[in-house]
């Protein structure tokens, strides 16, 4: 086998690393996207545990 026919193509590793590694740069840049996107994480803790409060412990 040549050398050229053991390297795998530029798609092939990109996939298999993010496979193992998942995606390290994202698709977008944050001053591309739309900030209501963030908006759920930009919740505080306090919020989501307010949330997950059973409705017979009230408010």
């Amino acid at each position: 086998m040549s050398e050229g026919s053991k390297r795998e193509a530029d798609w092939e590793r990109r996939r298999r690393l993010a496979e193992i590694f998942g995606d390290v740069v994202p698709e977008t840049t944050s001053d591309e996207r739309d900030p209501a996107d963030g908006a759920e994480r930009d919740r505080s803790s306090d919020d989501w545990l307010r949330s997950q409060v059973p409705p017979h412990h009230g408010s």
